[in-house]
């Protein structure tokens, strides 16, 4: 189970065995879920990136897909927050009973949509998120639940995509939680830009191998 390189393994994830890729390095320092935005899945080739970047940095990665196939077909799943945070409330609780990672302080990734459901999760289960981060996120989706946030949280937003920004500097207005805004200049909502997603990849990755170093600290 537990791979030196990190290279991923096909799991299938909480009650509904939900499709999606583990990658676990040796010595594995924290491990973090992804929540993908409306209509990707857990092939998404930017996320599967960034979890090869992670785990190069030794931090374990584990995306799905959020959603079964049936509820994919229904757009509105797609936009509904509360579903999307059970999902990574589940995958929360099938990696503690997991018993190669059940240790190991979690983190959330979030992009697009998928940062409101990481934010909604860390706020309903606070004893059990070490950090989230939001990639270009619409973290004010998350509503009531920002100040209920108790893990620090990193907001990385393009400085290109202007609506988002703003969106994510009423959001950290209302969190209570230790946080921090990151924009990436020049950069789109998909960070496509040359560079972009390395920014991003560093940018996050020092984010949680911090937090998963106070985590272990206090356990």
């Amino acid at each position: 189970m537990m791979h030196d390189d990190g290279s991923k393994e096909v799991v299938a994830v909480g009650p509904h065995g939900l499709e999606g890729f583990l990658r676990v390095p040796q010595a594995a320092s924290g491990l973090v879920i992804f929540a993908h935005g409306a209509g990707s899945s857990h092939l998404s080739t930017r996320n599967n990136e960034v979890a090869e970047a992670l785990g190069r940095r030794g931090i374990a990665t584990l995306l799905f897909d959020l959603l079964t196939e049936s509820e994919a077909a229904d757009r509105t799943n797609v936009f509904d927050i509360s579903l999307l945070s059970r999902r990574m409330i589940e995958a929360m609780e099938w990696v503690r009973s997991h018993p190669n990672l059940g240790a190991l302080p979690v983190g959330l990734f979030g992009s697009s949509t998928g940062a409101a459901a990481a934010l909604l999760a860390a706020a309903e289960a606070p004893q059990r998120v070490a950090a989230v981060v939001s990639r270009g996120g619409r973290a004010d989706m998350a509503g009531a639940a920002l100040p209920k946030v108790a893990a620090p949280v990193l907001l990385i937003v393009g400085g290109a995509d202007h609506q988002v920004l703003e969106l994510n500097r009423g959001a950290k207005a209302r969190l209570t939680c230790p946080h921090r805004l990151e924009i990436v200049p020049g950069a789109t909502h998909l960070f496509e830009e040359p560079g972009a997603l390395e920014q991003v990849v560093e940018l996050a990755g020092d984010w949680f191998a911090r937090q998963f170093t106070e985590a272990q600290g206090e356990s």
